[in-house]
């Protein structure tokens, strides 16, 4: 198993990671500050007054505007590849009343901010249904059905990534190089390198300089949490218990 591209879009916009927003009769994108809600709508947290305030202030006679969240992959080290670019489209509204207080909740479940306590004074909320999901990775782009999206969960390691590739490189590389050795059936002069971590598995490279290949290491179940993820690895790191990851198909 893998991320599903649903997944990955969804783990891609939870808030953690910086985005820009393309907003109907304004010139050039807006950074903004983000998170989704449990059914993956999109929570924008607004500064007013300000430029993006007022691009998303809607004509008169309408209640929303037009607005594509644009989010990137951002890899954990410089070798790992990303998982690509995210675009949500919707028509993202002004909350106000039990509507902002319900979304500063959600917000701050992903994402907290102190500036979320201020929200109707110094600060707005907006929020858009996700009404078309596109995922662009490796000069492909694939439009990902919005239901799909909504019922999809973010991975809860993306997060951490960066500080678990750390942790196996500084505390566990001798196990964890053996361990794939011994899976991947390498030679002793070839140091096996893991990429990336998600909740289905380990992206693993090997080979000589010049021909290095890609490859998925799978986990015996999907990691729930961190946590779980340690009980997944503990198999790879204390070579006398029984091997629970299993190797996928190459990739080129």
């Amino acid at each position: 198993m893998r991320p599903s591209p649903a997944e990955i879009v969804r783990t891609l916009v939870t808030g953690r990671l910086p985005a820009l927003a393309h907003l109907a009769r304004s010139a050039g994108p807006h950074q903004v500050r983000h998170a989704t809600d449990p059914d993956g709508r999109v929570l924008l947290l607004v500064p007013t007054p300000g430029d993006l305030a007022t691009a998303l202030t809607p004509p008169p006679g309408d209640t929303d505007v037009a607005t594509v969240l644009d989010v990137r992959d951002l890899p954990p080290t410089t070798s790992a590849p990303a998982l690509g670019r995210a675009w949500l489209s919707g028509w993202a509204e002004r909350l106000d009343g039990d509507e902002a207080r319900q979304a500063a909740m959600d917000f701050a479940a992903t994402q907290p901010a102190g500036d979320l306590l201020d929200v109707g004074n110094r600060f707005q909320l907006h929020r858009f249904e996700v009404a078309e999901a596109r995922w662009e990775h490796a000069g492909a782009t694939r439009r990902i059905d919005p239901q799909a999206y909504a019922r999809a969960e973010p991975d809860p390691l993306h997060a951490v990534e960066a500080e678990l590739l750390a942790d196996l490189t500084d505390h566990h590389a001798e196990q964890v190089a053996g361990y794939l050795r011994r899976r991947l059936k390498l030679s002793g002069t070839e140091s096996p390198q893991v990429l990336r971590i998600d909740r289905y598995g380990l992206l693993v490279a090997y080979g000589r300089p010049g021909a290095t290949r890609q490859t998925r290491v799978r986990f015996a179940r999907p990691a729930a949490d961190v946590a779980d993820l340690s009980r997944l690895l503990h198999p790879m790191l204390c070579s006398q218990q029984p091997a629970a990851p299993t190797v996928s198909t190459t990739i080129p």
